[in-house]
């Protein structure tokens, strides 16, 4: 069984009101996004977190970063969940946590950065559990609503990062064009040397052109 919380060395994550636990994927996903937030050295930068569940990238964002972030969760467990998490850190000043659904979320602004791990097992195997469920498919929010969400939040010169499993990358890459998002970033990730590529990050950047993505493994 899941441990109730899982403690980094500078803020504890609980996750006992949260359908989708702490995993390795999502904190190597939060450490890149701090790092890439980083690399623009402007403590001006805006960024929205969708989906963020338990507050784990929002915290990874915020202790590298003095930003201001806003945090945007559905759920009703998760959503307090997060402001607990959030609550009990040295960053609570940072953060903003909206209890919302994000198509109809009206911030007033947009955002030079965002970041999602977004419901992701679209069309897989639905769960009795419909607290999972919500957290883990895209019963809210599909991958096409969350390019809109994106193209209606994301400055010009903006840029936004997600989490997939690889078996959803080629169609999200697709779709992103649509709405001229260009691919800068991909690195794909394994549990093991012997085992398959399982999640990847993607970073797109918003209307610009470039040659080719860097790609990662």
């Amino acid at each position: 069984m899941a441990n109730n919380f899982f403690k980094f060395k500078q803020f504890t994550v609980f996750q006992d009101q949260c359908a989708m636990k702490v995993c390795t994927d999502a904190c190597l996903f939060g450490a890149i996004a701090a790092y890439e937030i980083l690399q623009q050295k402007s403590a001006d930068i805006t960024c929205l977190d969708i989906g963020t569940g338990t507050g784990l990238l929002s915290l990874m964002v915020a202790q590298k970063n003095k930003i201001a972030i806003d945090a945007v969760e559905v759920e009703d467990g998760a959503c307090m969940q997060a402001r607990q998490n959030i609550e009990g850190s040295k960053f609570k000043e940072n953060i903003s946590v909206h209890h919302a659904d994000i198509l109809q979320f009206e911030p007033q602004k947009k955002y030079d950065a965002i970041i999602s791990n977004p419901p992701f097992f679209e069309n897989d195997l639905v769960s009795t559990d419909t607290h999972k469920n919500t957290a883990r498919h895209n019963i809210t929010l599909s991958l096409k609503d969350l390019l809109v969400t994106i193209n209606r939040l994301l400055k010009n010169d903006g840029f936004f990062m997600v989490l997939l499993p690889c078996h959803r990358l080629k169609y999200f890459e697709e779709e992103a064009l649509q709405y001229d998002f260009y691919l800068d970033q991909k690195i794909l990730i394994k549990p093991s040397e012997i085992h398959d590529y399982f999640r990847g990050i993607l970073f797109f950047l918003n209307k610009r052109n470039i040659a080719s993505p860097k790609i990662f493994v």
